[in-house]
């Protein structure tokens, strides 16, 4: 199953406010919901990166990464541990954003496009502090546009204005002309020249690029993923639709592929049609799961037809829980 969109208005949500209005908007959503979040150094999205080694704890099957197993510790005691390192004193924050034709789809409050601007803020605001720096990759339909790395609240600010202003593809005419989609695989690598101090990468997108039609496969994106794990702590925030995982039983609509502008005409009122839909669209979303997981990249969902900041607040407490375990029962065995 390719990228899908039911070709429907969706509701406009933040795209009928001025740009700057909708900047303020979205930056008083921020301060306020997740207020309780930006306390502390470097201990919102992810445990901070690190470079400086303060001891090690018994390894974790599922959340460890192997790469960071202390052999000598291991080899001493017989049981596996992993190394761990304090947070770095400033971060590098890079962040490759998908602006494909695929994310201008929306059918809920907000659309793919605009949820992803939520969370480039998101991460933006969290990782803001004294010597902190952000920079960003921007993957359109034309190509990657780069933001290079600069501290500051005008910095952010500016690359959100950027971002809310960008304008859209247009869509397609419905002809076959099958042009080449923004290789996000590519882009990965891109951002892999530019980050060249250990830090943190957070990669927005619906990840449909580059996966097989066979659901064993790799995906195309995953060995340049895989080299960014190798070197920075990843975040990859899925961005979804609703109307990407079922369909609505509304009689005849027509599916459009965004980026190829392929159309054609389903009958909604098919029970067993919709239902083969679902399964997949689960089994695609799956795919892109697992292949994440595989990467060793955190994996945060956000959905446009659910409170996104309530997601990342989850997400982050459970980060916060799983950096603060290792201290505790240090401290218990103490």
């Amino acid at each position: 199953m390719r990228r899908a969109a039911v070709a429907s208005q969706a509701d406009p949500g933040l795209a009928d406010l001025a740009p700057g209005e909708r900047l303020r908007r979205l930056e008083l959503t921020v301060t306020r919901r997740l207020d309780g979040l930006l306390q502390g150094q470097h201990r919102g999205l992810l445990p901070g990166p690190g470079s400086e080694i303060a001891g090690s704890r018994e390894y974790r099957p599922g959340e460890d990464e192997v790469r960071r197993m202390d052999w000598a510790v291991t080899a001493r005691t017989g049981v596996p541990h992993v190394r761990e390192v304090d947070a770095d004193r400033e971060l590098t924050t890079w962040l490759l954003v998908d602006a494909s034709p695929s994310m201008e789809f929306g059918t809920a409050e907000l659309d793919k496009r605009e949820l992803s601007v939520a969370a480039v803020a998101a991460v933006g605001f969290l990782t803001a502090g004294a010597g902190n720096r952000l920079g960003a990759q921007v993957l359109g339909p034309s190509g990657l546009r780069r933001f290079p790395a600069r501290g500051g609240r005008t910095h952010l600010l500016s690359l959100l204005r950027t971002l809310l202003a960008a304008p859209r593809s247009g869509g397609h005419d419905g002809a076959d002309h099958s042009p080449q989609p923004p290789d996000l695989g590519a882009a990965l690598a891109a951002t892999q020249r530019v980050a060249t101090r250990r830090g943190l990468v957070v990669v927005v997108s619906d990840f449909l690029d580059g996966l097989p039609e066979r659901h064993d496969e790799a995906a195309g994106w995953e060995p340049a993923l895989r080299r960014l794990t190798a070197r920075h702590q990843v975040l990859a925030v899925e961005i979804t639709d609703p109307r990407e995982l079922e369909l609505p039983d509304v009689g005849l609509i027509t599916l459009v592929d965004p980026e190829t502008g392929r159309r054609r005409e389903v009958w909604t009122g098919d029970a067993v049609l919709r239902r083969r839909y679902t399964d997949a669209a689960v089994a695609q979303r799956d795919q892109v799961r697992r292949a994440l997981r595989r990467c060793g990249a955190a994996h945060l969902p956000l959905r446009t037809d659910r409170d996104w900041t309530a997601d990342i607040v989850r997400h982050v407490h459970a980060q916060r829980r799983l950096a603060a375990a290792p201290a505790a029962a240090r401290e218990g065995a103490a």
